[in-house]
């Protein structure tokens, strides 16, 4: 858009809920500014951010795009702390999160339909079960070549060796788990088992948070703005899902208020809507895609290891309706929207990757998360056009599929 007189948006209200994340809500600040930046320096505009009052954590952002001037202000719905209380656990704690996680998957055979689905994500979700079990063996290792070792004393020695070998694997489980900053086993199992822990329900401890960001939403759907937007990235994808169908289900949507939007970005909504319990979300899940009242846009890559590429959410569970609306699956392209160099810098750094949709690309197509959150049209203006990719996935592959009344 280059005339201001097409402007649909001037004011905007992001919510932005993240995936399952134990660090504090002020990153996202951060690599929102470091990276909106480097995006405007590219793509020749102008945005710049600013702390914003209010109860909530966030900041404000006004821009100049296409020859707009644009006021934003993003609110991070926070859950940080319930994903800091979950992950609080110790070695033989987390070891009970393996064995429990990995039989609710396996029996449940959750886990070989979602592999027929997109084996990185599947992989990414095994690699914590794997690593572990490594570390376990090694001190397992260590235990019997201490306890071999003073056995062949004999008499005390057997005893002392396998005292040592006690100490010493313990010693070497405590510092894999020091480590984790590096190898990431702990925080991915706790992750997975999150959801895992009851078969795909809403965890207990998310319930009352949900319910405050649904609170949060419906009342700047009463304010002076142009959009209302949210945004749900990995795990926040789905939470995003229950969240704005309860709001719109309870009539909370006014008729001539802001425009709403729903932007979902590497969700990994199967994980969880494949599981038996997963029937509210399901619901949900059916309850969204037919409506009417926002435009849902959801943006993956294949690049993208830890997220179901492509997958349309409620066309892969299996509960899409007729006259399914949404979401709009399209693919962020990192092998087109980076340059060579840089793909090849981060191809393997499957974590950075996974957040490369809230960062800057060097040569942006249609999806630019800076003009989306910044800019002066409103999601479904800016996609309206834009065709689904033609390498979305909408088998039926989940055998799961009540859902909740």
């Amino acid at each position: 858009m280059s005339d201001q007189r097409t402007q649909e948006v001037k004011r905007r209200r992001v919510f932005y809920i993240s995936g399952y994340d134990p660090i504090p809500p002020r990153r996202y600040r951060e690599l929102y500014r470091k990276e909106s930046a480097k995006q405007a320096e590219t793509s020749d505009y102008s945005i710049a951010i600013s702390p914003k009052s209010g109860v909530r954590f966030g900041w404000s952002v006004d821009s100049d795009i296409d020859g707009a001037q644009v006021h934003s202000e993003i609110d991070v719905l926070v859950w940080s702390d319930i994903v800091q209380e979950s992950m609080d656990a110790g070695i033989l704690r987390t070891y009970g999160v393996l064995a429990r996680t990995a039989w609710t998957y396996i029996s449940t055979g959750a886990l070989f339909r979602l592999m027929r689905l997109r084996k990185g994500p599947v992989i990414a979700a095994l690699y914590p079960v794997a690593m572990l079990t490594v570390q376990a063996l090694l001190a397992l290792g260590v235990f019997v070549a201490c306890f071999a070792f003073g056995a062949r004393f004999g008499g005390a020695g057997g005893i002392i060796g396998a005292a040592l070998g006690a100490g010493l694997g313990g010693a070497l489980l405590r510092w894999f788990k020091k480590q984790d900053g590096k190898f990431f086993a702990y925080y991915l199992m706790h992750d997975y088992g999150f959801s895992a822990r009851w078969r795909g329900a809403d965890p207990p401890a998310l319930t009352y948070r949900m319910a405050q960001f649904r609170a949060a939403i419906a009342q700047a759907l009463h304010e002076e703005w142009d959009e209302v937007l949210v945004v749900g990235h990995s795990s926040g994808a789905h939470l995003g899902i229950s969240v704005l169908a309860d709001l719109i289900r309870s009539g909370e949507v006014p008729d001539h208020g802001p425009t709403l939007s729903f932007l979902t970005l590497g969700q990994v909504v199967p994980m969880v809507s494949f599981l038996p319990e997963a029937k509210v979300l399901r619901r949900d899940l059916a309850y969204l895609s037919a409506t009417d009242a926002l435009f849902w846009l959801d943006v993956t890559a294949p690049g993208d290891g830890c997220a179901f590429a492509l997958c349309d959410p409620a066309g892969v569970t299996g509960v899409a309706p007729e006259g399914q609306t949404g979401p709009l699956v399209i693919s962020a392209a990192f092998t087109q929207t980076l340059k060579p160099d840089t793909w090849k810098r981060l191809r393997w750094r499957f974590f950075r990757l996974h957040f490369q949709y809230l960062c800057a690309f060097d040569n942006p197509d249609v999806y630019d998360y800076f003009k989306v959150t910044a800019g002066p049209q409103t999601l479904r203006a800016r996609f309206c056009a834009v065709a689904a990719s033609p390498s979305r996935i909408t088998r039926t592959v989940n055998t799961f599929t009540d859902s909740a009344p």
